[in-house]
């Protein structure tokens, strides 16, 4: 598979698995657990989660699904805004490892941004990088102006990614965004890059999706993944879009797809504010 090297020399897939709305119905955690082994099994070892997500219930399904198969794997979490401070985002990092049932965190990043200021964040996050609690840190859902000021703090050079939107029905990154994260070297991570279900029904995309043999959702990752520098980690729980999503690693978008993508998705116009979800 494909990777992107990041500021460390650590190396990430380009695709893995996204785990929000994970953990938080104790009764599809077998099933939850099941699609992430699907995914390690056929080589996705890239695997983001939250302390938000399920409350903690999405690690802890992490959890179970690695059991005796941590090395090797490129494992991210993130900490709420309200816990991002000096003390706390030590203490959030702690419970997320336990809940993990890890002693490392491959990348750790602040969640988005709230009221504690971004050096007060970065400080503790250099700290467990030196401790060996993280090996890289980074942040989500900053836009542009967030990353120029990070990269004006002590030590926010260091800053490893930037997880945001960005799929086919959200392209507004790409006005500046995108760029600004490339000079700085720094890895943009994709959630929800299958948008929401409208999004795949669409005629155009169904269209190339025919003509490569392939679900719509395999194109429309495949169309995420051919900008350089960025990795998706779109979520699938039953076994087959666990499949479907691979097969975008087989895609090769020409010209004409391109151009027909961006007919139906044009690209943005103007500036615009940053999506979330």
């Amino acid at each position: 598979m494909r990777t992107v090297a990041l500021k460390s020399g650590d190396k990430v897939p380009v695709l893995g698995l996204g785990t929000w709305r994970m953990g938080e119905r104790r009764p599809e955690r077998a099933t939850e657990v099941a699609a992430i082994r699907l995914g390690l099994e056929l080589g996705l070892t890239l695997i983001d989660t939250a302390e938000m997500y399920g409350e903690g219930g999405a690690e802890e399904a992490i959890a179970e699904a690695i059991s005796g198969k941590r090395d090797g794997l490129f494992i991210v979490s993130k900490v709420y805004p309200h816990n991002a401070s000096r003390a706390g985002t030590i203490a959030a990092c702690e419970r997320s490892l336990k809940r993990l049932k890890t002693d490392r965190l491959d990348l750790y990043l602040l969640h988005w941004r709230g009221s504690v200021p971004l050096a007060e964040t970065v400080e503790p996050f250099e700290r467990l990088k030196t401790d060996g609690k993280i090996r890289n840190w980074g942040v989500s859902n900053l836009d542009a102006a967030d990353m120029d000021e990070l990269a004006g703090v002590k030590h926010g050079g260091n800053c490893a990614a930037n997880q945001v939107l960005y799929h086919l029905g959200s392209r507004g990154i790409e006005w500046e965004l995108l760029d600004t994260c490339r000079k700085a070297k720094v890895m943009v991570m994709a959630y929800s890059p299958l948008g929401q279900g409208p999004l795949l029904r669409k005629p155009a995309l169904r269209k190339i999706a025919d003509k490569h043999g392939v679900d719509p959702a395999a194109i429309a990752l495949a169309w995420v993944l051919r900008q350089p520098g960025v990795v998706a980690i779109p979520k699938a729980v039953r076994p087959e879009h666990v499949r479907a999503n691979m097969k975008a690693l087989d895609v090769r978008l020409d010209a004409d797809d391109l151009n027909a993508l961006d007919t139906a998705f044009p690209p943005p116009q103007r500036a615009m504010p940053l999506d979330m979800t």
